[in-house]
């Protein structure tokens, strides 16, 4: 249990997720163009007078930060020289960003930037999360502008698209083996979340476990995922090595309507991760289907679970990350609040599909 789970961390809630990049208009442009976000504001610019030019994009209650830098120095030229493109920061919003990072560091937390105010009311901080992937801490003051500091709103957001998604549900992480317990109990004690589910899934001669932790508030949520290496090598193994070393997999999306969502992306250009015939020959044998007709969700390739509180739906994009890495994820929860055990095993069975697919090429 955390240290402090009614502290300062009681009200936390996501702010926002930065990429790292080589390329931020061309990320966001991604963004933009195949998952219906709008462009709000940017700061910065390209042509090296500043440290770092970033995009702020937004959909639902979703705030996604793209970033790149022509200075050695800037931290997004390491990660991305390590990394390739990827989640860098999932900032978090809290009521008192001192009173977080003491209380944080207090608990081992590795300090990178002390609480700091600017001109505008903004109070930050900075520790270590895991892998290269920060927690910024975030105090908004009363009167600040909808924008983080020193951005500029853009003259015309607009994305062009419909908009499907709402909330960022939860980030896969993925840890080298051995990693599991201390992240856990770091988020545990250091940031006041709490282990919420367990899982060990094993395919085949492979085999991984995951811990689920959550924020006490219920809004932020991480899978944390670690390879069991006594077993046979799969996507787990794959990633690490592949982004080198720990990192965010994939994020997962909200949607009120999956069907229509994914029909609507998919016909933007995004791939998702095709699901075994198999799969929907036993579905309705296991449970009566919410909402969707089977039918589509064969067609779509749609996975559907239950835990004791409903079902939930979801569907994977194929990774178009030069390194087969970082991927994204549709959900949509009717009631259910977990994760149902047999789409995690489907998942893992499709990336690693996927990935057997992509080396035999």
């Amino acid at each position: 249990m955390s240290s402090h789970p009614a502290g300062p961390f009681a009200n936390v809630g996501l702010h926002h997720v930065e990429w790292y990049v080589a390329d931020a208009e061309a990320g966001a442009q991604e963004f933009i163009d195949r998952y219906g976000f709008e462009r709000h504001a940017s700061r910065g610019d390209r042509s090296g007078g500043s440290e770092a030019y970033s995009v702020l994009l937004r959909q639902g209650d979703i705030t996604l930060l793209v970033t790149e830098t022509t200075h050695d120095h800037h931290p997004a030229a390491r990660y991305v020289q390590q990394h390739g493109d990827g989640v860098a920061d999932i900032a978090l919003r809290v009521d008192d960003a001192a009173e977080a990072y003491a209380a944080a560091v207090r608990a081992g937390a590795v300090p990178l930037s002390a609480p700091a105010e600017n001109a505008e009311g903004w109070v930050m901080a900075c520790v270590q999360g895991f892998g290269d992937v920060v927690h910024t801490l975030l105090q908004r003051p009363p009167s600040a502008s909808q924008f983080l500091p020193e951005f500029v709103p853009a003259e015309r957001p607009h994305a062009g698209h419909p908009q499907d998604l709402m909330v960022l549900d939860h980030f896969a992480v993925s840890l080298p083996n051995g990693e599991l317990g201390p992240t856990v109990r770091f988020y545990e004690e250091a940031l006041g979340f709490q282990a919420v589910f367990e899982e060990r899934i094993e395919v085949g001669a492979q085999a991984m476990d995951s811990v689920v932790v959550q924020s006490t508030s219920r809004k932020v949520t991480l899978v944390l995922i670690e390879p069991d290496t006594e077993t046979e090598a799969g996507q787990i193994d794959d990633f690490l090595k592949s982004h080198g070393g720990s990192g965010v997999q994939h994020l997962a999306f909200t949607t009120p309507d999956i069907v229509k969502a994914v029909a609507e992306i998919q016909s933007r250009g995004v791939d998702f991760l095709p699901t075994p015939a198999p799969y929907y020959e036993r579905l309705s044998a296991r449970m009566n289907v919410q909402q969707h007709d089977v039918e589509d969700l064969r067609r779509l390739n749609i996975l559907v679970d239950e835990d004791h509180d409903g079902q939930l739906f979801q569907i994977f994009t194929r990774s178009t990350h030069p390194r087969r890495t970082v991927f994204l994820e549709l959900i949509q929860r009717i009631g259910a609040t977990t994760f149902g055990s047999g789409n995690i095993k489907a998942l893992y069975e499709a990336v690693e599909c996927s990935r057997v697919q992509a080396e035999s090429l």
